[in-house]
C-alpha cells in the first residue's frame, strides 16, 4: 500500500510540475511585457490541480478502468492554468506567444470565442504538452490552458456558481438570463477592443482570430 501511495504521489507530482512549467513561461512573458512594452496583455494567472478522487470519478463516467496508463491516455485536464486578459486580441496573442515556444506542443485547441457554446460560454482552450525533467528522465505532461477576457471570466465564474447552487438543474428562465448576459459580455469585449485600438493607433493589436494558434 505504501508503494502504491508513493507511486500515485509521484504520478500526480508530474502534472503539478508540468503546470508549474507553464505558469513560469506565462509569468516570464507577463514580466517582460510589464518592463518593455506599453501595456501588459496578461492581467491574471491562476491554476488548479485535480484531486485524484476527481480523476477517478471522471474515469468512472467514461467507463475506463482507473490505471495510470488509462489516466495518461484519457484525462488531459488534470493540470489546468487560466490566463485572464483585458482584450480579445490579447487572448490570441498570449496563446500564440506561449505555443510558439520550442518545447511546447499543442495537442488540442477549442476556440469557444470564434464559436461560442450554446449557453454563451466563450474562452480559448488549449491542451499543451510540456516536458518535465526529473531524476527518472523526461516526462511529457499535458496541461490545459484556458485564455479568456475579464468579462468572459466573470461570466464563467457566475455560471459555475449558478450551476453549483442548483446542482446543474438550473431553471429555464435563469438559463435564458445567463445566455443573455453572455451576449452582453461579448458586446462589452467588442466595444473595449475598439476603444483599445483607437487608443493605440489601431496597429498594435491583431483582430480576433486573425492569427489562429497552430496545431
Amino acid at each position: 500500500m505504501r508503494s502504491l501511495r508513493d507511486e500515485t504521489e509521484r504520478f500526480m507530482q508530474r502534472y503539478k510540475f508540468g503546470m508549474d512549467e507553464v505558469i513560469t513561461k506565462l509569468s516570464i512573458l507577463r514580466e517582460e511585457f510589464g518592463q518593455t512594452h506599453a501595456y501588459n496583455p496578461i492581467e491574471h494567472i491562476s491554476s488548479r490541480l485535480k484531486s485524484l478522487d476527481s480523476v477517478i470519478e471522471k474515469l468512472d463516467r467514461k467507463g475506463v478502468d482507473p490505471t495510470f496508463d488509462s489516466i495518461r491516455e484519457t484525462i488531459t485536464d488534470i493540470a489546468g492554468v487560466r490566463v485572464t486578459c483585458s482584450f480579445v486580441s490579447d487572448v490570441y496573442r498570449v496563446a500564440e506567444l506561449l505555443t510558439a515556444q520550442g518545447d511546447i506542443r499543442v495537442l488540442k485547441k477549442k476556440d469557444y470565442i470564434a464559436s461560442p457554446k450554446a449557453n454563451g460560454y466563450q474562452s480559448l482552450h488549449l491542451i499543451v504538452e510540456v516536458p518535465v525533467f526529473l531524476s527518472t528522465g523526461t516526462h511529457l505532461v499535458p496541461v490545459e490552458v484556458q485564455v479568456r477576457t475579464i468579462a468572459m471570466d466573470f461570466w464563467a465564474s457566475l455560471e459555475h456558481k449558478i450551476y453549483y447552487k442548483y446542482d446543474r438543474q438550473v431553471p429555464a428562465a435563469l438559463l435564458e438570463d445567463l445566455t443573455d448576459a453572455a451576449r452582453t459580455a461579448s458586446e462589452l469585449d467588442a466595444r473595449m477592443e475598439r476603444l483599445h485600438r483607437e487608443l493605440h493607433g489601431g496597429g498594435s493589436n491583431r483582430s480576433t482570430g486573425s492569427r489562429p494558434v497552430a496545431v
